[in-house]
């Protein structure tokens, strides 16, 4: 059994994200299909008529396993006070749930009716949202008591077995600071007598939308002070803190709303047997590393024997600094009715009950009480006697200064944006306006997402018209937020839509124009958006593309997030196109959806 070390500590949190990958392009593609239901979630079956309706939002890496003992509850006949409970469970990432609630659930904006529980990935959601409603009329939305927690799971670093072995896995301890030096040092992994495997590369997901993210941006804040608890704004204005957490991110390939991404690239490279080539390290939860070694990186009950186990599995890594766990928190909002109240509280008893714990525990989660099951094994990647220091999560004010803090400290990138402006986005949404339109207004909104220091260019393209030389037109060459944002948002705003759509020739010369002036120092993208297929018989090669694109080939790795918008949108071939070159690719095909997905995908910087 694995042993949380709580002493003088409260337990904290971290979520899950998981993935699916089930062969070689069913991998990417199950995973991005998955990625509309995030946030919108799904049912638990037939309504049980005269009950009392709760629905539970729940966050994404648990919310499958959620929905299914809330099928086996509503199945089950229990009742209490001579009532009965009908529960349906909502999938929503645990940030976006948290936003949702501080502005007020809207069934139409936020998907589903409103909810009477919300059980994040961890506490510090919960945190988060009280310090965003304390001088609000919202405040009323969170009860005073502490929430109970449904189940654990602590933040690991998952690395590839034979990098974690080169550096002493499983014997010798391991964490931020062994990151921190490979990442800083001139000769990478060659430091340890590895120089095939390059230089040190870390996946971590954005601390403003993923638990993953928000509880290793505040780990490495806590191992660069050396303490594990009462961590302060003090800590944070320190130069020296800064530097280190700042040295961490450096390693960062790209950031993104969610570890699926990491997970479906390294599985889709491992098929390939390139799975030493994409990543050194990627921060999950640990329950996500047993789910990858099982071929089944979402954790989806539904999947699970279904995919292939990888060549080169992953292991755990647990920060010696100390780490935060994702304690699942159930917390039954102060807006729900008495009844409501009392249906949430049978549930809970429901799910913490032996029988709902093991399934948790055959998860690979820990229960509610921190104590592990049998899946969590040395043999399945992970350690299992190995003590765990918790680390006490900072008080909401602090929580909210990090993560204004890490936006000045993460890295920076580069990023060309690429907009499709053929003849077929004219075609008019169900809004009434068009399909450019919408884009239009979604795209200048992106623009201020970025940091003034990030680098961004624009181009758009179609097919070549009026005689000239290329179907992509370059509006605004590369520069500084700060200095091109006033002229993105002029071209955006003026563009029209006419011709066809030439995607592969277009993405073939942004990615290698941007590759021609790529450094390491910062996160080098280019970011499609096409609402067509290619219909430009000049390049039809999409094979030569996709080796062009491909990742394990370039010096200086440039991704290609794409997003398919609107219902002609080629999306089987986007999604190889970002797979090609280790990104993801994006389904806006519901035009309504386009401000949603374009936050996400500038999450990745």
């Amino acid at each position: 059994m694995v042993v949380l070390d709580t002493s003088t500590r409260r337990r904290s949190s971290v979520s899950l994200v998981a993935a699916v990958v089930i062969g070689l392009v069913v991998i990417v593609g199950i995973y991005l299909a998955l990625r509309p239901a995030r946030g919108h979630g799904g049912g638990s079956g037939a309504a049980r008529a005269g009950c009392i309706p709760l629905t539970v939002v729940a966050s994404s890496e648990k919310s499958a396993l959620l929905g299914q003992l809330a099928a086996g509850y509503n199945a089950s006949g229990r009742r209490f006070d001579g009532k009965c409970a009908d529960v349906r469970v909502v999938s929503k990432a645990s940030g976006a749930a948290m936003e949702a609630l501080a502005a007020g659930w809207d069934a139409r904006r936020d998907g589903g009716p409103e909810p009477q529980v919300w059980t994040p990935a961890a506490s510090s959601w919960v945190s988060l949202l009280r310090q965003r409603v304390a001088t609000t009329d919202k405040g009323s939305v969170l009860g005073d008591a502490k929430p109970a927690s449904i189940a654990q799971t602590p933040l690991v670093l998952a690395m590839p077995k034979p990098m974690a072995e080169a550096l002493g896995w499983p014997a010798k301890p391991l964490g931020w600071s062994d990151v921190l030096g490979l990442t800083n040092d001139p000769r990478g992994w060659g430091a340890v007598g590895h120089p095939e495997w390059g230089s040190f590369r870390l996946g971590k997901t954005n601390p403003h939308f993923s638990t993953s993210g928000l509880n290793a941006t505040v780990g490495s804040y806590f191992a660069a002070t050396g303490r594990s608890g009462d961590l302060t704004e003090a800590d944070l204005a320190d130069p020296k803190v800064g530097d280190f957490v700042k040295g961490v991110e450096g390693g960062v390939v790209h950031y993104g709303d969610t570890t699926l991404t990491f997970l479906a690239n390294l599985a889709d490279a491992d098929a390939h047997g390139r799975g030493m080539n994409y990543i050194s390290a990627v921060a999950v939860e640990e329950k996500s590393v047993y789910d990858y070694n099982q071929g089944n990186p979402t954790g989806d009950p539904k999947l699970a024997g279904k995919g292939h186990k990888p060549r080169v599995p992953l292991v755990a890594v647990y920060p010696k600094e100390g780490t935060l766990v994702s304690d699942n928190p159930y917390v039954v909002l102060a807006t729900a009715s008495d009844e409501e109240k009392a249906a949430a509280g049978d549930f809970l008893a429901y799910l913490q009950a032996p029988a709902q714990q093991k399934r948790f525990k055959d998860a690979a989660f820990r229960g509610f009480d921190g104590t592990a099951g049998s899946a969590l094994s040395q043999a399945n990647g992970l350690l299992p006697g190995q003590r765990v220091n918790v680390l006490d999560p900072p008080a909401p004010v602090v929580l909210t200064k990090a993560l204004d803090t890490w936006d000045r400290q993460r890295k920076r990138a580069r990023v060309l944006l690429v907009l499709d402006v053929s003849g077929s986005m004219a075609d008019l949404t169900a809004s009434g306006k068009s399909r450019l339109e919408v884009a239009k207004q979604a795209a200048l909104r992106s623009i201020d997402l970025f940091a003034p220091d990030d680098e961004v260019g624009l181009w758009t393209f179609s097919t070549e018209q009026r005689g000239a030389g290329t179907p992509y037109t370059e509006q605004v060459p590369m520069g500084a937020v700060s200095g091109n944002a006033a002229r993105i948002k002029q071209v955006i705003a003026g563009m029209h839509a006419e011709g066809g759509t030439a995607l592969y020739a277009t993405t073939r010369a942004a990615q290698q124009k941007l590759l021609a002036a790529a450094t390491p120092d910062r996160i080098n993208a280019v970011v499609l958006l096409t609402d067509g297929k290619n219909e430009y018989p000049r390049d039809n090669d999409l094979d030569g593309l996709l080796r062009d694109l491909d990742a394990a080939n370039l010096e200086n790795s440039v991704r290609v997030f794409t997003i398919a918008y609107g219902d002609q949108a080629d999306l089987g071939t986007l999604k190889r196109i970002s797979s090609s070159s280790r990104a993801a690719a994006y389904d806006a095909r519901d035009p309504s959806s386009i401000d949603d997905v374009l936050v996400n995908v500038v999450s990745n910087f």
